[in-house]
């Protein structure tokens, strides 16, 4: 398994509230590449699945249709911000392969062996992580769930999907290896009940992972403020998910709900991913590009539905606000980054559940 590269790694700081206000990136250093940029700042760059989700199938295929956008339509809509639509699920596609390339292209950091044999994949997107664990590890049976039904038919004989709500009691009749549970930044209210789970259901000795963000954008001595639009959009995000009890921040706080939740050998890596193309390391540097455009992409995607539930505010209102945001998420002299936690621990072979 390839592991990370030391100097991209530091230890994750203690909580999100320690950062409140802070424009200097904490702790994970990136190179700014030398930049030649006029001062205006406009240049740019199982069995599981069949004994429970054969009857959900009509209610979750019928899906909401909001200012353009579709979105899911199991249970309460107010769970989920983020639509389901092919636009969104390319991003969550680009998302992966920079995830990967943060991790050098390994899928997982916690050491689960050769021939791992029963995967949870938790809120499992569009199944592109557990898809590339089948074809990693035949010896596996991978399960992956999500709220919405948006993964492929057509996958390796080892994987399958189902439509669940991760935040409601798990119901497996048989544990796991390894549970893996990435980007739900925005999406759970209860991190502390979610590590129960986990620690529950996977067998001891057996591993969790968890990888996720918070919301906070950070800079190497950049023309970002918090006085920036980017700021306030992101101080408007948290506030609004809060309204609907979504934690928006889990990233600098898994490792503490990792240990509290019971695991033992517990490990933490900080990560710097970096927006656009200014640092100078290469793989930074490639970083940052795809995870440009993902923003980019889909800004009103990752706005419109909070904005008007949370606020009030109409698709046009967001719109001018995206176009705003773009303009500043182009100026390479905003040197902008937020960071990617991953935090992996061990249940111990004599747990108590």
């Amino acid at each position: 398994m390839a592991s990370p590269k030391e100097k991209s790694t530091s230890p994750a700081p203690a909580s999100p509230s320690s950062q409140h206000g802070a424009l200097n990136v904490p702790s994970v250093d990136v190179e700014v590449e030398s930049l030649e940029v006029e001062d205006d700042g406009d240049s740019a760059y199982g069995n599981d699945l069949e004994s429970y989700t054969t009857s959900l199938k009509s209610t979750v295929l019928n899906y909401r249709f909001e200012n353009g956008r579709r979105y899911h339509g199991y249970k309460d809509e107010a769970t989920y911000f983020w639509p389901n639509d092919d636009e969104e699920n390319d991003r969550l596609d680009l998302y992966h392969h920079v995830q990967t390339l943060s991790l050098d292209g390994a899928l997982h950091l916690a050491p689960i062996g050769d021939e791992p044999q029963r995967i949870l994949d938790v809120g499992t997107g569009t199944g592109i992580w557990a898809i590339d664990m089948g074809d990693k590890y035949p010896s596996a049976e991978i399960l992956g769930n999500d709220i919405s039904p948006i993964q492929p038919t057509l996958v390796p004989p080892n994987v399958k999907f189902e439509v669940d709500d991760l935040e409601e009691e798990w119901v497996y009749s048989t544990k796991f290896d390894y549970i893996h549970v990435r980007y739900l930044a925005c999406s759970i209210r209860d991190w502390p009940k979610l590590m129960r789970q986990c620690f529950k259901f996977v067998k001891p000795g057996g591993w969790v992972e968890f990888q996720d963000f918070d919301t906070w954008f950070y800079t190497r001595g950049g023309l970002y403020t918090k006085d920036s639009k980017l700021s306030q959009w992101t101080d408007k995000l948290r506030e609004g998910l809060r309204k609907f009890g979504n934690e928006p921040d889990p990233g600098p706080q898994i490792e503490g709900w990792v240990r509290e939740a019971g695991f033992a050998n517990v490990e933490a890596r900080t990560f710097p991913f970096p927006v656009g193309t200014w640092p100078k390391d290469k793989k930074l540097k490639e970083i940052g590009a795809f995870n440009l455009v993902q923003l980019l992409d889909n800004l009103e995607g990752l706005t419109t539905r909070i904005y008007h539930n949370a606020f009030g505010w109409n698709p046009d209102e967001v719109k001018v606000l995206c176009a705003d945001l773009r303009q500043e998420l182009k100026n390479p002299r905003m040197l902008l980054q937020h960071n990617y936690y991953v935090v992996w621990g061990q249940k111990p072979l004599n747990a108590v559940d």
